[in-house]
């Protein structure tokens, strides 16, 4: 009778444009929203987060429906499309704006977090950079949106 709730997941792993396209076509998704996240600046612009000095990492919001795409399944795609081990970026993107980041909104995604990134650790030898965060605030510009909005 009720409809379920949309839910929120934030995740950074470089460049926000790249990691748009993996959300973009999960059934359950319906907006993937470009924007940074994770730093100190107030309202910074692209140009600022650009020069690595505001804090902030570009970085993606998906607007999801739990019941057709789990936090888990979200997780999972976002893993597959990082390099986990690389803490000054991702791939050809490189600048403390590109960093690896999963920015979790609630308890229960911060134990689905949590435990993902346990997982990921166990596959290799060296130390997972991909940082796990409370999201504090999600700052977006318009003009990335036409990119972004399904």
């Amino acid at each position: 009778m009720a409809d379920t709730a949309l839910k929120t997941a934030t995740f950074a792993g470089g460049c926000f444009w790249c990691m748009q396209g993996e959300f973009d076509h999960i059934d359950g998704v319906s907006k993937v929203m470009a924007g940074y996240t994770g730093g100190t600046t107030r309202n910074p612009t692209y140009e600022q987060v650009a020069h690595g000095d505001t804090g902030h990492v570009e970085a993606i919001e998906i607007t999801y429906d739990p019941k057709k795409a789990s936090y888990q399944k979200l997780l999972d795609i976002f893993w597959e499309n990082i390099d986990p081990l690389d803490e000054y970026g991702q791939f050809c993107d490189k600048g403390s704006e590109y960093r690896a980041g999963i920015f979790y909104h609630d308890d229960e995604q911060k134990k689905l977090a949590e435990a993902s990134k346990e997982k990921v650790k166990s596959l290799f030898s060296r130390p997972v950079a991909t940082v796990l965060n409370p999201l504090r605030n999600f700052l977006s510009e318009n003009y990335h949106h036409g990119n972004l909005l399904r």
